[in-house]
């Protein structure tokens, strides 16, 4: 994700959260307020995006995917350090 990118998605969500209709013009405002500088075409892919999906809508499709994605663990091999016994804790109080 670039930085203008995620500047616009937390702005996006301040919008949301405050329920703020979200305009290209208020998430430019809200992000010179924050003195952050994007390219222009962030805000208004954002806010088209906001006209024609619902925010409630986007935030529960990407939950449930998230919630649904496999968890992929890999078995660590056996030279690798992730097999190496832990180190002792060390008490530093008594």
């Amino acid at each position: 994700m670039s930085t203008g990118e995620i500047a616009c998605t937390y702005a996006f969500l301040i919008f949301f959260d405050d329920g703020i209709p979200v305009t290209a013009e208020k998430i430019g405002a809200l992000l010179k307020a924050a003195n952050l500088s994007v390219e222009s075409y962030w805000p208004n892919l954002f806010a088209k995006l906001a006209e024609k999906k619902s925010i409630d809508d986007l935030i529960i499709n990407v939950a449930s995917a998230v919630a649904a994605a496999p968890v992929a663990v890999a078995a660590p091999s056996a030279g690798s350090a992730a097999a190496a016994p832990l180190p002792e804790e060390k008490k530093i109080y008594k």
